[in-house]
């Protein structure tokens, strides 16, 4: 990683609050890694994306217009690029984030965001595809329960779990928060944990 890598957050945004639309959430600690990262890469003067879900579907909070289609309060400032999108992947979006990626000579990209087994999951598989060296940051991600077409509940750990090991070595390399701020910060900053499988790379 160098100082071109940009960090892409997606669709972390206030929607994800609601409980009884989305059920149980894990790693509480999301934000509060995803702020430690931001504040990071501004540091370092590296090129940083927003990624947000214009929802197009009548019933859903992420719908454009409605309080919880807004940021989260921990994305301040203004982002290098804002890429807007209505499906999974932050690569169908507008503007083009592959395009804006390879017009600057970025080869590689950290990212986060919500939710780790849908739209991060999914922009990491196709950032993987399009040849970009992608830094997946399991424990700024969050996800919540979800029941299987066998009507078992899948616990939102364990999704986070089969999105890491789907991804590792394949698509993507699962790392930490800390292995991204560095081990001279260790204990600075606000990294938070905050979930069971948070760094499911190491041994």
């Amino acid at each position: 990683m160098d100082d071109t890598t940009a960090l892409v957050v997606v669709d972390l945004q206030q929607a994800f609050d609601d409980a009884g639309y989305w059920g149980r959430r894990n790693n509480p600690g999301c934000e509060a890694n995803v702020a430690a990262l931001l504040a990071e890469w501004r540091a370092r003067g590296r090129p940083v994306v927003f990624v947000r879900h214009d929802s197009d579907e009548d019933a859903s909070p992420l719908r454009p217009g409605e309080p919880g289609n807004a940021l989260k309060p921990e994305l301040t400032g203004e982002p290098d690029l804002l890429v807007a999108k209505r499906v999974n992947s932050a690569f169908y979006g507008a503007p083009d984030l592959d395009a804006w990626l390879r017009g600057r000579g970025i080869a590689s990209f950290a990212l986060c965001g919500i939710t780790t087994n849908h739209c991060v999951e999914t922009t990491a598989r196709m950032g993987g595809n399009l040849g970009y060296e992608v830094l997946f940051v399991l424990d700024a991600c969050a996800t919540f329960d979800r029941e299987g077409p066998d009507g078992t509940v899948m616990t939102a750990d364990e999704l986070t779990r089969a999105t890491a090991t789907s991804l590792h070595d394949e698509f993507a390399t699962v790392v930490s928060t800390r292995d991204l701020l560095g081990a001279d910060r260790d204990g600075a900053g606000p990294y938070a944990s905050g979930m069971d499988a948070a760094d499911p790379a190491r041994p």
